[in-house]
């Protein structure tokens, strides 16, 4: 049993159109923006085009399968919501290949006792700080979190929210019980560079790095930038710029080669040309597969810039917007996955994931088991993402054949 790429490939593309940017030609659907939900109104259309109950719930989830929910499901999916100017793939790539599972289940009249759904995450690119979509279904969110959770805009997820007819409350209304899951499964491309340099067609994702999300401030004082002396100015671009250069250290004493530390977004204030920035407002993002080391290098960040802003009279502070921390994924789903890869004769390798996904929340409910596929340069995040469409039906299909193994059928 294989599953139709075409099929899938015309899914992909239609979808990638909506939120696209002619200009830069990326993709733009930020979570809970006007075309992230035309997104999750488009892709209910095709469920109930292709005959599967659909709904949305609070959290702005969208759910679609075959098969009452009145036992446990094996429910598959990813995200659809994207970061500013990003690839067709990100996300999108799991939601799609759900669809297409199905609907190869249905073209063979696959019968299973066993429900198979299909989910949409709701924001999970951490717009607003931690994956609210999978967290919702996980029943891993609280009220003070979602009435003071914000962008680094400083838009409160509750107003965005609200700005397309939910209410952040309902949210908390979202969570899956464990015994309505069987499995959840993640298809995803890498976004890293591994199976590409390696030419290997599947990767086994055994872990997920857990990440952490600071917005950092550096306050000091704006002045005119022609008659204020180098040694008396209190230039917080200069301790951004000094903490850029301490990231190399810190990761080499405290971190791994796992560790990753991103400065992603700054504002200098005023934004001038002749005065000296007296604020920096920036973003810290650091990862890591063990907590411990998340912790270490957390610290080491505090101190830097606690020492820095001393050297450059600025006062530092920092909000703290999310902390997830790593997720093993399912040993027994995830040797599950290997089989398949196994009998299907793909190359794969067993590897952990850099970057946060929908299964590390998943997995505190249920067995969660995430597959990747190449990432063609290891690009994401990017409009020149790409994967090759041999390896998105290779992936696919152990997809398929996991989910097949799952319900008790055989697809092979």
């Amino acid at each position: 049993m294989q599953i139709n790429c075409e099929r899938l490939k015309a899914n992909l593309l239609e979808l990638g159109k909506i939120g696209y940017n002619e200009n830069d030609h990326g993709v733009y659907r930020l979570g809970f923006s006007d075309s992230d939900m035309q997104s999750r109104q488009w892709l209910q259309e095709k469920a109930k085009a292709a005959g599967y109950d659909t709904y949305m719930d609070g959290a702005g989830n969208v759910f679609f399968g075959r098969g009452t929910l009145d036992r446990p499901a094996v429910l598959m999916g990813s995200h659809i919501d994207s970061v500013p100017a990003a690839g067709i793939f990100d996300g999108s790539l799991g939601v799609i290949a759900a669809l297409e599972v199905m609907q190869t289940l249905d073209d063979h009249q696959v019968v299973s006792e066993t429900p198979v759904w299909g989910v949409a995450t709701a924001e999970e690119e951490g717009r607003f700080g931690g994956m609210l979509g999978s967290q919702a279904i996980a029943g891993q969110l609280n009220p003070d979190w979602l009435m003071s959770a914000h962008d680094a805009d400083g838009l409160y997820l509750k107003d965005a929210m609200a700005a397309q007819g939910l209410n952040a409350m309902d949210a908390l209304n979202a969570a899956w019980r464990p015994e309505q899951l069987k499995a959840f499964l993640e298809l995803h491309i890498e976004q890293g560079p591994v199976l590409f340099q390696d030419n290997v067609q599947i990767g086994v994702v055994e872990g997920i790095s857990g990440v952490f999300n600071w917005i950092v401030h550096l306050r000091g004082k704006p002045d005119h930038a022609g008659t204020a002396p180098m040694h008396m100015r209190s230039d917080a671009f200069m301790g951004l710029a000094d903490f850029a250069h301490e990231i190399e250290r810190i990761i080499a004493e405290n971190g791994t080669d796992k560790t990753r530390i991103t400065v992603g977004k700054v504002e200098l204030k005023p934004g001038a040309p002749h005065t000296v920035p007296g604020e920096a407002v920036f973003t810290v993002v650091g990862r890591d597969t063990d907590e411990k080391v998340m912790e270490e290098i957390a610290n080491a960040c505090r101190k830097a810039l606690s020492a820095i802003a001393r050297k450059h009279r600025l006062m530092f502070e920092y909000e703290q917007i999310s902390w997830l921390a790593p997720k093993p994924c399912s040993p027994s789903l995830t040797d599950l996955i290997e089989k398949q890869v196994q009998e299907m004769g793909y190359s794969y390798q067993r590897m952990p994931s850099g970057a946060g996904h929908d299964t590390q929340f998943l997995g505190e409910i249920t067995e969660a088991g995430l597959i990747f596929i190449p990432s063609v340069n290891g690009v994401s995040h990017a409009p020149d993402e790409w994967s090759h469409w041999h390896d998105v039906e290779a992936g696919t299909n152990v997809l398929l054949q996991s989910v097949l193994a799952l319900t008790g059928k055989s697809g092979k």
